[in-house]
């Protein structure tokens, strides 16, 4: 295997190739498609933040790829970061003209999408947990290999951005519960193939939900999103705004994408935000 060398340049780490931004938006950006433009930058802050920030200048369908992100943001503010051009660092700008109310339905069908295109082109299976993390396998265990984060952006805009950890070494993984698609097993760590995989496996769903009025069950994605979601089955935690917790059977996901989360009452509580803690399974 090639050394890594650390001088600092686009190809300071011969495994790590740089994208090909120019083959990339041949292939993604058609006449008839979702994508509008497609930007590489070497570096940011954010692809989220930057994106968002021209929301209102930009048409549907742009996306911001970066080699590396230095203050990538997750849920609850939380931080992302990898080593640069280790992973999948995008944003994209989506503008539906769907009721307000199924705009909470984007980061899961973004789930949906980037686990249905990851799986075909990285060939290890990859799967969801609520709302918004995308799980492999490495050791037999469950590791978080991607995070998804949607924003508001102007009037009627929506930046949903998406990291993945692609060709993570187990010694640069941030925390022990990390993962990779490198460490699960996966046949190609191309990241050009892996990209675009993941935004042809976006425009598709996100066009049949557009299409449905946002109906994530005419859509198919609340369908598709159950049957790939790891959360479910599964005895959870959840920890909820104002310091509250819930323990419970997670069972269903309702109209709203929330997590239905069955209590030792006998009831049943939707759960709209939170953090979820994977216990162990049920039955």
């Amino acid at each position: 295997m090639t050394s890594p060398n650390t001088s600092g340049g686009p190809w300071s780490d011969l495994e790590r190739p740089p994208l090909n931004a120019r083959v990339l938006s041949q292939a993604l950006l058609l006449p008839d498609g979702l994508w509008r433009s497609l930007d590489v930058v070497r570096s940011t802050g954010s692809t989220n933040s930057d994106l968002a920030a021209r929301a209102a200048e930009l048409p549907e369908g742009a996306v911001l790829v970066a080699e590396e992100q230095t203050s990538g943001r997750g849920r609850l503010d939380r931080t992302w970061s990898a080593p640069a051009r280790s992973g999948l660092f995008l944003s994209v700008l989506l503008k539906p003209d769907v009721p307000p109310h199924r705009l909470g339905w984007l980061p899961l069908l973004t789930g949906v999408a980037a686990a249905t295109g990851l799986v075909k082109a990285a060939g290890t299976d990859v799967s969801l947990k609520w709302p918004n993390d995308l799980l492999v396998t490495v050791d037999g265990e469950e590791r978080k290999a991607g995070g998804i984060l949607a924003e508001r952006a102007g009037e009627d805009g929506v930046v949903v951005g998406l990291g993945v950890n692609v060709s993570l070494r187990a010694d640069e993984l941030p925390v022990p519960t990390a993962g990779s698609l490198l460490l699960a097993g996966a046949v190609s760590t191309d990241r050009d193939t892996l990209l675009r995989a993941v935004l042809r496996s976006l425009a598709d769903w996100y066009g049949a939900w557009v299409r449905a009025d946002g109906d994530p069950e005419a859509s198919g994605v609340q369908a598709a999103y159950a049957a790939g979601c790891a959360t479910l089955g599964r005895r959870v935690r959840a920890d909820l705004p104002g310091e509250r917790v819930l323990e419970g059977d997670a069972v269903a996901l309702d109209g709203d994408g929330r997590l239905v989360v069955a209590t030792e009452g006998g009831g049943t509580e939707a759960v709209g935000a939170g953090d979820i803690v994977h216990l162990r399974a049920t039955g």
